[in-house]
């Protein structure tokens, strides 16, 4: 093998924790490693947040080792409650597996899963049907309730109540790498730093149940500079599928993002050579904006495909530069009747999404946030009609400075 790619990853700021920074570095540069991450499948789509251990996998990939894309079929039944406030809402098995099947499409845009270049499982197959008075015998008997009431990734919900039904997790997430393990040789679990104490908690009872080798290593997690995760806007998560975030707004959500993130993104989140993203990331104040252009249509590329990438780019050139107007913006159709009759403004922009509700509709018009055609509205109970129509037969709406959206008609 060439260069080690846990020096690969730590340059790029992959790697947060280790339990054997030597050992899974000399592991990683002497044989092919088996390694998995685990997805659990509480949406119909992976999110930003899964795209930086998606990243890590093809460097791994790349580099000659074998992933294991572990689908959570399983876990997914109780819900991770790692640094989480409160309980996940319960799921359906068939909705499980409906996103599990949206996942596996996902992935195999990213990781090469033919032959045996990669493995895809899912911990339904052997969670579903435990005995449990085996599974505490076997599994349970190696876990100290006193250490684990110690981990941090409780420790938020001890306040509000930790249910029995959730403490499970851990034993059960352990148990995945056991069976991981001892199915394909599976020696190194990878996720993000939230895991922590679930990857150790399967690292140790690989050891203690076979005796055999196992490590694990943990990714940063993508947040802002106030800690908040990233990957939310106030429609909600920034998803990998394009009809749950568009291309354009996928783009969007990376060209906006804080300037003291931008080097960071650009080494976790792009192929680009740490030259180059250490050139872009020391960029400053109007500059900076170049950087952040390169970091989004990277990301977009990688994501969406060369394609929609350069319409994104193309679009929000226009727009923003040039103060125009693109056939890539967003844009949403309107009935010639409904808009000779009258549409509301306020309506408008909830249907477009520009405003997450009525009242946000308001506060931007009352504040001078909203404009249409260029011309500012003052009137929160205006009525967009075909006289406002513009010399291309459209209506261009503008919310604060950044986000466009084109009405047409059909």
């Amino acid at each position: 093998m060439s260069e080690n790619v846990y020096d690969i990853l730590k340059e790029r700021g992959f790697i947060e924790q280790c339990t054997d920074p030597e050992k899974v570095r000399e592991l990683l540069g002497k044989e092919r490693v088996t390694f998995y991450i685990g997805f659990d499948a509480t949406a119909d789509s992976l999110t930003v947040g899964h795209f930086l251990t998606v990243m890590a996998m093809i460097h791994m990939q790349r580099a000659g080792h074998r992933p294991i894309a572990l689908m959570g079929g399983g876990t997914t039944m109780i819900g991770d409650p790692s640094f989480k406030t409160d309980a996940r809402p319960m799921m359906t098995r068939e909705t499980i597996d409906a996103n599990v099947e949206r996942f596996i499409a996902q992935l195999s845009r990213y990781i090469d899963f033919n032959g045996d270049n990669a493995i895809l499982a899912n911990n339904a197959d052997w969670l579903m049907d435990l005995n449990y008075v085996q599974f505490l015998r076997e599994v349970g008997i190696h876990f100290s309730v006193n250490r684990m009431l110690t981990a941090d990734c409780y420790k938020q919900r001890m306040e509000k109540g930790l249910t029995f039904f959730e403490f499970n997790y851990m034993l059960m997430q352990s148990y995945d790498f056991y069976m991981l393990h001892k199915q394909y040789d599976c020696k190194l679990e990878m996720g993000g730093n939230d895991q922590w104490s679930n990857i150790i908690g399967g690292v140790e009872l690989v050891r203690r149940k076979d005796g055999g080798e196992a490590y694990g290593l943990t990714f940063k997690l993508l947040t802002t500079s106030d800690g908040v995760k990233m990957g939310k806007t106030l429609k909600g998560a920034v998803f990998l599928d394009p009809n749950r975030t568009s291309p354009y707004e996928f783009f969007q959500y990376w060209r906006n993002i804080e300037d003291a993130k931008v080097e960071e993104c650009l080494g976790l989140l792009t192929f680009l050579p740490m030259d180059e993203v250490r050139r872009l990331g020391a960029y400053k104040d109007e500059k900076i904006n170049e950087a952040k252009e390169v970091l989004a249509y990277e990301i977009t590329k990688i994501v969406h495909g060369k394609e929609e990438a350069d319409k994104a780019l193309e679009a929000a050139r226009s727009v923003f530069a040039g103060g125009g107007k693109s056939a890539n913006m967003p844009s949403t159709k309107v009935a010639k009747s409904d808009l000779e009759a009258g549409i509301e403004l306020m309506g408008l922009l909830v249907d477009t999404k520009l405003c997450t509700n009525r009242s946000d509709a308001r506060r931007m018009i009352e504040q001078g946030g909203v404009s249409v055609n260029d011309a500012k509205v003052s009137d929160i109970h205006a009525v967009l009609s075909s006289k406002d129509l513009d010399a291309d037969g459209e209506i261009i709406i503008k919310k604060g400075k950044k986000n466009f959206h084109r009405i047409t008609v059909e």
